[in-house]
């Protein structure tokens, strides 16, 4: 592996992209197709000698705002985010876990004895970061459907600030992101997971992060858009577990007779609740 492994990535990605692709136009005597450092600092917002500091890996240290500005004009994917992240923890010996304790993932038997007498509603244990540590078959009937228990660790806020299929999902997404940043908020500081999403979604959530306080809401309505039972209003309650660092139980019901209706005709499924 090169010991520039960031800097290669940067330069890659700047050669990949055409001008046309971020809206400036082609320009004359252009050695490659791809975009110049003094277009990739402008529309990032960076000056032209910070980028090629970085590119040259005289700079392995640039902040989670700054790789999210240079992403957009960069064109990169949620996975390419997520890579150039990794790349500057590595350039510079960060942990995600030094000087924090991980976020809790295990979940006691007695919790799990609370969410089998929870059936047949929709319930699920989260961590303070939103790890689906749990969840009724209730939950995965509603969950599962739309994309938010895909992959081997699903995670609430990745899935509604990186996921595209969050916003169909969700009718009202920028109160859901509101809500979820406020719960993130509301505990022990998670600056290495709040970096994380600072790469991953940008503008999306730093925004909110400034604007929005601590304090999420305990209970409430939300609407979703469900591909086998249609349009559904929930009613939810969430309760925070003390002793458990930000563990928290969100449990959603039917907020009218429409929704309930809807939610019986969902064929059970099978599965077996994470």
């Amino acid at each position: 592996m090169s010991e520039n492994e960031l800097g290669n990535f940067l330069r890659a990605r700047r050669d990949e992209v055409t001008p046309a692709e971020v809206g400036l136009p082609p320009g004359n005597r252009r050695r490659a197709p791809g975009l110049r450092r003094a277009e990739v600092a402008m529309l990032a917002g960076v000056s032209v000698e910070y980028l090629i500091r970085l590119e040259q890996g005289r700079d392995r240290h640039p902040s989670p705002q700054v790789i999210a500005a240079l992403a957009g004009p960069l064109r990169l994917t949620v996975s390419e985010r997520s890579h150039l992240y990794r790349l500057t923890k590595v350039a510079s010996g960060f942990s995600c876990g030094a000087n924090l304790r991980d976020p809790v993932r295990e979940v006691r038997p007695g919790l799990r004895a609370v969410l089998d007498q929870l059936e047949p509603a929709a319930a699920v244990l989260l961590n303070q970061v939103g790890d689906v540590l749990a969840h009724t078959a209730g939950f995965r009937r509603l969950a599962g459907p739309i994309g938010l228990l895909d992959g081997a660790e699903p995670n609430l806020n990745r899935y509604v600030f990186t996921d595209p299929r969050a916003r169909q999902a969700y009718p009202d997404w920028a109160h859901v992101a509101d809500e979820q940043v406020a719960a993130l908020k509301d505990g022990p500081p998670r600056p290495d997971f709040a970096a994380e999403l600072t790469v991953l979604a940008g503008a999306d959530f730093t925004e909110r992060v400034a604007r929005v306080p601590g304090l999420p809401r305990a209970h409430g309505l939300v609407r979703l858009e469900h591909p086998a039972a249609g349009a559904l209003r929930l009613t939810y309650e969430i309760l925070q577990l003390p002793g458990d660092e930000g563990m928290r139980l969100l449990i959603q019901l039917p907020a009218d007779d429409a929704t309930a209706d809807a939610l019986r005709g969902i064929a059970p499924l099978r599965l077996v609740a994470g």
